[in-house]
Formats: C-alpha cells, sequence, structure tokens
C-alpha cells in the first residue's frame, strides 16, 4: 500500500471524529459549562494555578503526554504488521484515549483540580483512593528514573542534540519573561524562539558535546554524569519552578517543533510517497510476545496511556481557564498524538525502506531493509534500534524534499529529546502532588509541602536508577511498566464512568473502553505473572502480584458502589459538581 494513502486517509478519519463525535461527547455527555468557574481562577496562586491561553496549555498538555510514548511504542509493535497498528492507533485513539484523556481533565476541572487518584475518594471511596494513589506513584517513579536514563542515552546516541536542547532552556526563560512579565502577545515572541532554536540546531550539528571525547571518561561514566545532571536541572529544577516559567514556555516551543516535524514529516511523504516494506500482518515475529493482548499494552501513547489522565489532572486541569476548552485540550491533543504515531507507522514501515545503513557499511533498501531492522524481536526491542527506526526512516523521508542527511537527522534528534525532557519535568511536578495528596491524606505535613515534595519525588527515583550502581536501576521494574500503566487508563475510565453515572449521564461511551481497557490489562498481568514465574524473577512476580491483587479490590470497590448508585442510594458529592 502506498503510504500518501494511509497517512491522508488517517488524518481526514482524526479530523471528522474530532468535528462528530468529539463535540458530540463535549454536548451530550460531559455538557461542558463555559460560565463554569476553573480551578485556575478559583485558586490561582501563581505558580500551579495559572489562568492560561489555550494554545499554550495545548502546547503543555500535548508535548507532555506525547514525550516518547507514540514513537517507541509503533516502532516496536510493526513487528506484528501494519495493518493492526494502524487499526488500534486510529480506533483507539478516537473512541478510548480521546476519551479517556477529555474525561480525566472535565472531572477534576470540576473537583477543585485534583488528580484523577485523589478525587476517586469522592467518587468512588477513600480506600479506592490510597490503592490508586499507590499505582499512580509506582507508575511515575518508575516514569521518573527511566526517562532521566532516556535523555542520558540519548544524548550519547546524538550529541548533535545536546546544545540545541539545555539551550531551549533558556530561550523558554526568556519567552515565558516576555509573556507573563510584559504582558505581550506569545505568537510572534514563540515563533522567533522556535527560529532561535533552529539556528542552536544547526550549531549542535558542527558541534556535538560527546562527554567521552571532552573528559575523556567512558561510555558508563558519561551515562552517569547525563543522568545525575537531567535529575538535578531537568526534573528537580525545572518541576519546582512556577509553571508559566519554564514548564508552559519550554512545551509551546516543543509544540512548535511537533508542528513543523509533522509537517516535514508530511512533506516527506508527498515527496518520496514510499511503499510500505512491512508485513500487513505477522503474528508469529520471532522472539515476540503474543500479539494478543500485547499489542494493546505495547502501542499505549497513540491509542490510550494512563499516563494522560495524571496530565489531564495533574497540571492541565489547573491551568484550564475555561470548560470549553477541555475538548481541544483532551480530545483535540490525544488525536494529534494519533496523528503523529500515524506518521511514526509510516517512517519505520515505509521510510526506513528509502535506505538503511547495516552494522558493517552495507545498504539495505525496500523489504530488506525492513527485515535487517526486524529480524527478530530482541533486535528491535532495544531503545536505540527503536528510536533509531524512527529517526532513520524519518530523516530519509525529510531528505526528499532537499534538506541535507545531517540536518534532518539533527532536527528529529532534538525533537524526540525535547519531548523526553518535557515528560520527565511534568512527571516530576505531578509526582510531587501525588506525595502531596497522599500526606494530607495521612497527616504527614512534612511531605505535604510543595518543594519538599519535590524533593522526594526525585530522590526516590534517583535511588531507583542508582541502587546498581549503573543508573539502570529502574529497567529492572520497566517490564512491569506497560500493565500497570494500562491499568491505570483503565481505572481512571472507571472512576469517570462512575462519575458519569452518579450525574444520571449515560455511563457507555466511557465503560465500554473501560472494560476492554480492565480485561486486556488483567490478561496481559497474567501472562506477564507466569512469566516472572517460570523464570524465577521473583522481584517482578511479587511486585505484579501485589499490582494485580490492587487492581482486582479497586474493581470490587468500585463495583459495589455503581451498584449503589444504580439502586439509587448514592449520588455525586458536594466535592465533585
Amino acid at each position: 500500500m502506498n503510504s500518501l494513502l494511509l497517512a491522508a486517509l488517517m488524518m481526514i478519519g482524526y479530523l471528522v471524529a474530532y468535528h462528530t463525535y468529539g463535540k458530540f461527547l463535549a454536548r451530550k455527555i460531559f455538557k461542558l459549562n463555559p460560565e463554569a468557574v476553573c480551578p485556575s481562577i478559583e485558586f490561582q496562586d501563581g505558580h500551579d494555578f495559572v489562568p492560561t491561553n489555550r494554545h499554550i496549555l495545548f502546547g503543555h498538555h500535548f508535548t507532555s503526554i506525547a514525550g516518547l510514548g507514540p514513537i517507541v511504542g509503533p516502532a516496536i509493535a510493526i513487528i506484528w504488521g501494519w495493518v493492526p497498528a494502524v487499526v488500534w492507533v486510529f480506533f483507539g485513539s478516537i473512541f478510548f484515549g480521546a476519551v479517556h484523556d477529555f474525561g480525566a481533565l472535565v472531572v477534576s476541572l470540576r473537583a477543585r483540580g485534583r488528580s484523577i487518584g485523589d478525587l476517586a475518594a469522592d467518587i468512588v471511596n477513600k480506600r479506592v483512593r490510597t490503592l490508586f494513589l499507590l499505582v499512580i506513584f509506582f507508575e511515575l517513579w518508575i516514569v521518573i528514573a527511566v526517562f532521566a536514563l532516556i535523555i542520558a542515552i540519548l544524548f550519547t546516541m546524538y550529541p548533535i542534540s545536546v546544545i540545541p536542547v539545555w539551550f531551549e532552556l533558556v530561550i523558554a526563560f526568556l519567552l515565558g519573561k516576555w509573556i507573563y512579565k510584559k504582558k505581550k502577545d506569545a505568537l510572534w515572541p514563540s515563533i522567533i524562539a522556535v527560529l532561535i532554536m533552529y539556528l542552536t540546531v544547526v550549531i549542535g550539528v558542527y558541534f556535538p558535546v560527546d562527554l567521552k571525547v571532552l573528559f575523556g571518561i567512558s561510555a558508563k561514566s558519561a551515562l552517569i554524569s547525563w543522568i545525575v545532571i537531567v535529575l538535578v536541572f531537568d526534573s528537580w529544577l525545572a518541576s519546582s519552578l512556577p509553571v508559566q516559567t519554564l514548564l508552559q514556555p519550554r512545551d509551546f516551543i516543543n509544540s512548535h517543533q511537533l508542528l513543523i516535524a509533522m509537517l516535514l514529516l508530511s512533506l516527506g511523504v508527498i515527496v518520496a510517497h514510499p511503499q510500505i516494506v512491512a508485513p500487513a500482518y505477522n503474528p508469529v515475529a520471532k522472539g515476540a510476545p503474543q500479539i494478543w493482548p500485547f499489542i494493546f499494552v505495547v502501542i499505549a501513547c497513540g491509542a490510550i496511556s494512563g499516563f494522560h489522565s495524571l496530565v489531564s489532572s495533574g497540571t492541565s486541569s489547573k491551568q484550564c481557564d475555561s470548560e470549553s476548552c477541555s475538548l481541544f485540550l483532551g480530545y483535540g491533543s490525544m488525536l494529534m498524538e494519533g496523528a503523529l504515531s500515524t506518521l511514526v507507522i509510516v517512517a519505520v514501515a515505509a521510510g526506513i525502506g528509502i535506505g538503511l545503513t547495516g552494522e558493517n557499511g552495507e545498504i539495505f533498501t525496500g523489504v530488506a531493509a525492513f527485515n535487517h531492522h526486524y529480524s527478530s524481536w530482541e533486535a528491535a526491542a532495544g531503545l536505540g534500534s527503536k528510536l533509531g527506526a524512527f529517526v532513520q526512516g524519518s530523516a530519509n523521508m525529510i531528505q526528499s524534499i532537499g534538506i541535507p542527511i545531517k540536518i534532518a537527522l539533527a532536527v528529529m534528534a532534538v525533537f524526540i529529546v525535547s519531548f523526553a525532557a518535557t515528560t520527565i519535568d511534568t512527571a516530576t511536578r505531578i509526582q510531587s502532588y501525588v506525595v502531596v495528596e497522599l500526606s494530607n491524606a495521612y497527616n504527614f505535613k512534612f511531605l505535604a509541602r510543595r518543594q519538599i515534595a519535590t524533593l522526594f519525588a526525585v530522590i526516590t527515583a534517583a535511588i531507583l536508577a542508582f541502587y546498581d550502581g549503573s543508573g539502570k536501576g529502574a529497567m529492572k521494574l520497566w517490564p512491569l511498566f506497560g500493565s500497570v500503566n494500562q491499568l491505570l487508563a483503565g481505572l481512571a475510565l472507571l472512576v469517570t464512568t462512575i462519575y458519569l453515572a452518579r450525574r444520571k449521564v449515560t455511563i457507555a461511551f466511557t465503560g465500554i473502553p473501560m472494560v476492554f481497557m480492565i480485561i486486556i490489562t488483567i490478561w496481559a498481568m497474567l501472562l506477564n505473572i507466569q512469566k516472572f514465574y517460570d523464570s524465577s524473577n521473583w522481584l517482578l512476580l511479587s511486585i505484579g502480584l501485589a499490582v494485580f491483587i490492587l487492581q482486582i479490590w479497586m474493581i470490587i470497590e468500585s463495583a459495589l458502589v455503581l451498584k449503589n448508585v444504580y439502586a439509587g442510594d448514592e449520588g455525586l458529592p458536594e466535592a465533585v459538581t
């Protein structure tokens, strides 16, 4: 199949879905009220609760939910064939992910900007809140430690990205000062900021920063150094600052990066329109786990991801200034992420066929290029392999419009590192909210302070990263992340479904995705538990069993509440409108 036709059909489909299904949900199910007072206005504090222009907030929300997820997931799941990947990305984002993100945002907006885990206390009960927050803490604990490692690896893989990524912090700080201190319009300053950033991309091509070369240290020492730097400056410092100082302006710049990258990729598809060289369906890929249910776990961002509910109810709900914007932010951002995943699928399923350089310098093209890169699950599963396929395939297509290959590689490398940096900043900030919410629930006043909670989030992530001395400690728990993340998506949909039931609104539009995701995660978790048992991995087995028990417990508690709601015994608490 031609990649141009595939991409065009999916983009049109997303546009139609937003203006039909999305607007239906806004009017008939969530019944958005543009006159409602949002938490950003009611609790405005100049730090977390900050009323924000919808386009600037869209930049924060989208770059936070995207990160590397919509790149990494499709880039590995394509080994099962491009058809199942395309089907899940398209229908999953429209009927699952966008509903999940939109619902979590709306419910949080109507509950004083509290996280989806914390407000479970009012919508379900206090026991579920504690269990939910513990699952969220566990997920974010892994995310912060792993993304610090990912950024470190990316800096090592692509030293050309170091100067532009770190210089972007300075540009973002100045842009934030211009917008908020001088009360200026954001559009033209942001465009100038992006142009300056791309100038630093060119500088980075000619002046790569490789710590091994600069300081004569080993690869391991360079990796550890980058992890420490990222945890200190991009995790602790960035997330400690008010959102308008760095988070919003950097994410606004990154949203421009996204649009430019997607435009370049789209132009590359139009000009090169490479044929898809990946198999349409390959359920027995060498060494790969079974396609069902794991394709729904591997492709999370781009279809549905529990992490998104944390962003919707963690940071975005504290900055959204009108309920009417939540459709654009929650539903629209998820469809944009689906569009990005579509371009990723095109890059790895078709773009890679334009040309791939092998380990010994040989050039592979067409089906041979795909088969070489995806010869087995082990060959394609590493981080470098996943991102390498996307970067190489994207650069091939961008090169077709006349941009030199070195510049094309630099643009895509800076793009993925910038998104990873945004994710770790947002994840740390949300983790501090979780710590505060748990501390308030159990009267731990010391940890309930904002800066202490942030420091606690970073230190615990650092302990996980360095407990084995390599900086890769979190990778021991990474095999659990996919299932836990999709479990979180199912639980977030569960809370939203009970919220709608208590408002006497039809629950099918959140209830069906909720049931599907819970069944899928139970299925995947049981298969993982069996795998951990067979391999005598007692650490993952014990944690997996604990998470599984928590999941079943929360489902039973929620089912009892839902039963009482339909029996007419329970309505919506005053704390949630």
